[in-house]
């Protein structure tokens, strides 16, 4: 089984960018890296609103798939000046992500695809 999970404000997303936003496998639920962008295609230019933003995106491609942050297993995390904005990072996550925490990596880059991204978050959630 193989089903696209992707919530009604960013249907649009598997017809122009020709990817899945989540994959539904049955056991686990793959969401592709998710910004803060909005539906309106706008981002906060603030670093810690727009991290919010992103963990909300994240969690509603979550519950459409009936699942919670607390069903994420992996988490990785793709950040432009990583160490300038990690502690804001971990602020906002917390907010989100509880024990018992899943793997996560976090990976510092240059740039990511959407002008203004400062973060993406790939996930892995398991079905109980």
């Amino acid at each position: 089984m193989r089903k696209v999970v992707v919530t009604p404000p960013f249907a649009h997303y598997p017809t122009e960018w020709h990817f899945s936003p989540g994959l539904d496998t049955g056991d686990f639920v793959f969401f592709s890296g998710v910004t803060g962008t909005r539906a309106d295609r706008s981002i906060a230019q603030d670093p810690e609103a727009q991290f919010r933003d992103a963990f909300r995106f994240l969690e509603a491609n979550l519950l459409h798939a009936g699942l919670t942050t607390g069903t994420i297993v992996e988490m990785t995390t793709y950040h432009v000046d990583l160490k300038r904005h990690l502690a804001i990072f971990m602020k906002v996550k917390d907010e989100f992500v509880a024990e018992t925490y899943p793997a996560w990596t976090a990976i510092g880059v240059s740039e990511l695809i959407t002008d203004g991204a400062l973060l993406e978050i790939r996930a892995i959630a398991k079905r109980a």
